[in-house]
């Protein structure tokens, strides 16, 4: 471990990457979700670290158990963590435990068949193919964080869809949750319970007058240069 850094100037993947060098003062504790109809089998691994303060949870695509050895390329940081502060003694910490990892467990199913909803719509819509990622790190930027390593990606249209959630406690309850429609540098979320078909046909909309405004900020752009050139010529 490189002492001189300071957890402040750290990132999560950094703690964790040092972490994972030396786990003297670490514990992880995993829970499986499987059978979900788009991610198939993830993960949730809770993890702490005594000297460092830190009290994460990440999502991994598939099963690791009890050893298991986890690239944190593979890790994605979701920003619902335990609160167990108020325990009063290590019984009402289990029940805490066991009550707060239902919440994100169920939160992760219900976003999982939400999106498997996603899925016809996207292909009528969107285009002939629709893929499943299972990548930490996508192509485009949200604007709210990910909560599971899952998203449908339509190559023919670029389009990104990802359930994505708010940053809290899982002693608040379930986080607030959507869905996230993303196409290069144009994104819309949408809440879980809208209608996919709407959501998609919405999404293509605005991207096509997307598409429109671009055009016509790049002609009068390029119409400015050229008026520029010709006053540098004179």
């Amino acid at each position: 471990m490189d002492d001189e850094h300071s957890i402040e100037s750290d990132g999560a993947d950094e703690l964790l990457r040092r972490a994972l060098l030396d786990d003297s003062s670490a514990l992880s504790l995993s829970l499986r979700v499987d059978g979900l109809p788009v991610s198939e089998t993830v993960t949730i691994i809770f993890y702490a670290r005594r000297d460092l303060g830190v009290l994460q949870t990440y999502l991994t695509p598939g099963y690791r158990g009890a050893g298991s050895h986890v690239p944190v390329s593979d890790l994605l940081l979701v920003p619902c963590d335990l609160n167990l502060a108020d325990a009063e003694d290590r019984e009402d910490a289990e029940r805490l435990y066991a009550q707060q990892a239902r919440v994100l467990r169920d939160a992760v199913v219900g976003a999982d068949i939400v999106l498997d909803a996603w899925r016809e719509p996207l292909l009528e819509l969107a285009g002939t193919v629709v893929k499943v990622d299972h990548s930490v790190s996508l192509s485009v930027r949200l604007p709210a964080p990910r909560l599971m390593p899952t998203a449908l990606v339509a190559p023919d249209s670029r389009i990104v869809v990802t359930p994505v959630c708010s940053p809290q406690t899982l002693a608040e309850g379930r986080p607030h949750m959507g869905i996230a429609c993303s196409q290069q540098d144009l994104t819309r979320v949408y809440p879980l319970c809208d209608d996919p078909e709407r959501c998609v046909a919405d999404f293509l909309a605005a991207a096509t007058e997307h598409a429109r405004e671009f055009a016509v900020r790049l002609a009068h752009q390029e119409a400015s240069v050229e008026r520029f050139l010709e006053l540098n010529a004179a």
